[in-house]
């Protein structure tokens, strides 16, 4: 199992990595608007911002850099200029190709045909804004690194579906909801969790070797169901990385310990410096 942070903050990922505890980084363009928004004017340009994104990751660790068109000639381009302008500073750089880029142009299929030719380049690919099992295996059909199916927003759709009012970091079960007697479902998917077991299980059937990153996660008790089911990636916002860390008892035993020390226990310590 792996955890990689959900971010494009350059401080939140540096400090994550600190902690010892991450293993990749995925960003994308609402993220890198939010960091742009929160360092314009430190930062000197967007290119030297990704360099030091890369380079803070460092060589173990993926880092996924997202194209912006939505034809398949585009957005090969664009990864090929992502891939060739950034990865030789770590030789770490993903590119995060959208399942179905449609905006009402008929090109339903441009990010599998993309995703197949970048595999023919050699450059690594992570299959984003996958929201169905089905669009999970033809991604991985075509060769795709990594697909990252939207846990969160699943949950959100099905509670917005029948009129649920709800704040992002809500917990919704990963059982599923009922409303009005019936489970709440989008073509029998019951939850977002749900949608990664569906997806993990298709995958071992027929051995695909594509990795499974669980994105969108909106909170700690979330992140444990994804890996109960064996997920080989969460990514995870920096605010969910620091509420896995805690619990009223620990901070309540800590500070029983502290209180309870006693002076001669305290003695061995400061005879050792």
């Amino acid at each position: 199992m792996k955890i990689f942070i959900d971010t494009a903050d350059i401080e939140e990922i540096r400090t994550a990595i600190s902690w010892g505890i991450v293993d990749g980084v995925t960003t994308n363009p609402t993220l890198i608007k939010k960091a742009l928004q929160k360092y314009r004017g430190k930062i000197s340009s967007m290119e030297e911002y990704i360099k030091e994104i890369l380079r803070t990751a460092g060589r173990l660790r993926p880092v996924s850099l997202e194209v912006i068109s939505t034809d398949k000639e585009k957005m090969v381009k664009e990864a090929t200029i992502l891939y060739e302008k950034f990865n030789y500073i770590a030789n770490n750089v993903v590119v995060k190709i959208p399942i179905n880029p449609n905006l009402g142009e008929g090109n339903d299929f441009d990010g599998v045909m993309a995703v197949k030719e970048l595999k023919s380049l050699g450059i690594p690919t992570n299959v984003t804004l996958v929201m169905t099992p089905e669009q999970a295996v033809l991604a991985a059909k075509v060769g795709a690194d990594y697909v990252s199916p939207f846990v969160g927003r699943i949950d959100d759709y099905l509670r917005a579906k029948v009129g649920i009012e709800f704040k992002k970091e809500d917990y919704f079960p990963s059982d599923g909801m009922e409303y009005d007697d019936e489970l709440i479902n989008d073509n029998g998917i019951v939850s977002g969790v749900h949608m990664l077991s569906i997806i993990k299980e298709i995958f071992a059937n027929y051995r695909f070797s594509t990795k499974i990153i669980a994105a969108s996660v909106r909170n700690a008790r979330q992140v444990r169901e994804i890996l109960e089911i064996g997920c080989d990636v969460a990514t995870i916002p920096f605010y969910v990385l620091k509420d896995m860390i805690k619990h009223t008892k620990t901070e309540e035993g800590m500070i029983n310990f502290v209180k309870d020390v006693e002076f001669e226990y305290k003695e061995i310590f400061w005879k050792g410096e």
